[in-house]
């Protein structure tokens, strides 16, 4: 059968199909409306390309300003809401945290201040950075005027990226530069050591340079301890009290006589401590530049010098200890002793023979000579030498002079030293072995450290104590009957003895050119300090009747010292007449130690006037 025409396309069961296919009818129309049919793109130019790049690059440019401003903006809420606004705080002073120094404070034994650092700015440049050199130099000059305005110049136009402009600014200098505001201008810290006892212990203590280091005294000899333990003070022994006493009576000895100089020592001869030790002329340490050399030299201890009669303490001590000599035997002080072409002689020749005892009172240099001559020049050598005279002292200042000596020590030799001549030695030396003398025959080498209470003290036996007893009887017996009188001082027990020696000059000695000393020690009963006071060339005066030796120039300023400062040392004042003293101190010019020998004999007392016949005591009645 033959379908029916419905006029479906071709493929939906209309004519023309293929018989047997699916009809599918068509899709329905959509509600919506439909889009118009899109042209074909264009093909896009070379601007439309460049305009979106640039567009691109803005928001990225725009992007990071805007981070960096937001960054800003938190970094100025933190630092004024945050950290709490307001005007910024002055600086006065420098921070506490800042005042650490890199040097360790100096003290004396009570712990007073000889040496102390300060942090400082110093003032350099970076010319590369300074663009107007004249006018920044003008103003530098103005701000600071010991500068000079040349200099300045020169250093500001310069190659250098460094120059220092001044070193070691006070804070109102630094205050005065920093207003100026110049580029390239700028502070570095620094160190300055500053010394508040001044002059006062500058041979002690010494100075450091520009840069902090040590240049002279204690600062030179410790620096590397001053250095590597800052937080830890050296301690000296040095009593500053002492040192001022000392220094006083110095100086006005040296202005009376006319001196050119002095030097003095206070020593402890129980442990080898010096308590105070002073030098004139002395210098300030705090400037220590462009001073003449003499007052930079420490007399007291590099100056080697003969020491005169002082010496005749080791040639007596020498005597004892050799057992040959008694203090009572005699020797001829009546003839001179020739030697070769010289001839020796007393300054005030008694013309008759002394006693050891007498030698040391009247400081006889031919007695001496008499001495040695029995004891022998290898005796005396060997002493000398355990005495400490051969050698530098072993004081801790680098200023230790070594000793003169003989080479080779020959029998005229021996007969100038047994007096003080031909042999040169510091007043140090003569001061530690002088020590040993009188302190129970116990040599301690001397410091400027204060010793530890419990510490070990160094010790040599260098004489015997019957020797060192004996010379506490003669040290005593010249304060009170030879030629140290106006060292006494009551109720202290002061020994010692004078000391005078004509300088050396060239190769001839200068008649009225002289080193006068006076060495003490207080008190003698027990023997616990020694004041040794030296005048370098002092001049005659009416008041010492035209005499310029250490018994009219050193002993009285030692009388002078010892009564200032015994009270400061605790050293209790006693009566001299007392038996207990006169037991330990007695001696007379015979050489005899008992002083009940010497006392006047006991008389009765004179009968009533009118009386001839001796009274007597009468019984009485017991009531």
């Amino acid at each position: 059968m033959i379908g029916h025409d419905h006029g479906g396309p071709a493929g939906y069961g209309q004519p023309g199909a293929s018989t047997g296919s699916t009809y599918v009818p068509p899709p329905a129309p959509s509600p919506f409306p439909q889009p118009a049919p899109q042209p074909s793109a264009k093909p896009r130019t070379s601007l439309a390309v460049a305009l979106e790049q640039s567009r691109y690059r803005l928001m990225v440019t725009a992007a990071v300003v805007t981070t960096v401003f937001t960054a800003i903006s938190v970094k100025l809420a933190m630092a004024t809401l945050l950290a709490g606004g307001g005007e910024p705080r002055q600086h006065v002073a420098l921070e506490v945290g800042d005042t650490t120094t890199n040097r360790a404070d100096i003290t004396d034994r009570n712990g007073n201040l000889l040496a102390t650092s300060l942090v400082t700015q110093s003032l350099y440049a970076d010319p590369k950075l300074v663009s107007r050199p004249e006018e920044a130099a003008q103003k530098l000059v103005g701000a600071l005027p010991d500068l000079d305005y040349k200099d300045v110049l020169g250093k500001l136009s310069g190659d250098r990226r460094f120059v220092w402009l001044k070193r070691n600014l006070t804070p109102k200098q630094q205050a005065a530069v920093h207003r100026l505001g110049i580029p390239g201008v700028a502070f570095e810290r620094e160190e300055r050591r500053f010394y508040p006892a001044g002059p006062l212990t500058s041979h002690i203590v010494g100075f450091t340079g520009i840069d902090n280091n040590g240049l002279a005294g204690m600062e030179q000899g410790f620096n590397k301890r001053l250095t590597e333990e800052p937080g830890t003070p050296l301690q000296l022994s040095i009593d500053l009290r002492l040192q001022h006493v000392l220094k006083k009576e110095l100086a006005a000895t040296v202005q009376e006589f006319s001196a050119i100089g002095a030097a003095g020592i206070v020593f402890d001869v129980r442990n080898g401590e010096v308590l105070s030790m002073v030098s004139l002329p002395d210098f300030d340490p705090q400037d220590p530049t462009g001073l003449v050399p003499d007052t930079l030299f420490n007399r007291a201890t590099l100056g080697v010098y003969e020491m005169g009669s002082t010496f005749k303490i080791f040639n007596s001590a020498l005597a004892f200890d050799t057992g040959k000599i008694r203090v009572s035997d005699m020797f001829d002080a009546a003839h001179p002793v020739k030697i070769g072409r010289f001839t020796i002689n007393d300054y005030h020749n008694l013309h008759r023979a002394l006693t050891v005892a007498e030698v040391f009172q009247h400081s006889s240099n031919l007695g001496s000579v008499r001495m040695v001559q029995q004891v022998g020049v290898a005796a005396q050598k060997a002493f000398m030498t355990k005495m400490g005279f051969t050698k530098p002292t072993g004081l801790e200042l680098p200023e230790s002079g070594w000793p003169l000596v003989p080479n080779p020590w020959r029998e005229v030799n021996s007969y100038t030293i047994s007096f003080g001549h031909g042999i040169s030695v510091s007043p140090m030396h003569t001061v530690a072995a002088a020590a040993s003398v009188i302190n129970g025959g116990l040599f301690h080498k001397p410091t400027l450290l204060k010793r530890q209470p419990d510490g070990e003290i160094p010790t040599e036996q260098v004489v015997s104590r019957q020797t060192s007893d004996m010379m506490r009887r003669m040290f005593r017996f010249v304060v009170t009957e030879g030629t140290g009188k106006s060292a006494e001082v009551k109720g202290y027990v002061v020994g010692g003895k004078t000391g005078t020696a004509d300088k050396q000059k060239g190769k001839h000695y200068q008649k009225n050119s002289r080193m006068s000393s006076f060495l003490g020690a207080f008190p003698m009963n027990d023997p616990r300090y020694i004041v040794y006071v030296l005048v370098d060339e002092p001049q005659a005066t009416k008041k010492t009747y035209g005499y310029a030796t250490g018994g009219w120039v050193a002993a009285p300023a030692v009388g002078r010292i010892v009564k200032q400062i015994g009270p400061l040392l605790n050293v209790p004042m006693v009566d001299e007449n007392t038996p207990e003293i006169l037991n330990s101190t007695y001696l007379n010019a015979a050489g005899s130690t008992n002083w009940q020998q010497s006392l006047p004999p006991v008389t009765a007392p004179p009968p009533a006037k009118g009386s001839t016949v001796a009274s007597f005591p009468t019984q009485t009645k017991p009531r």
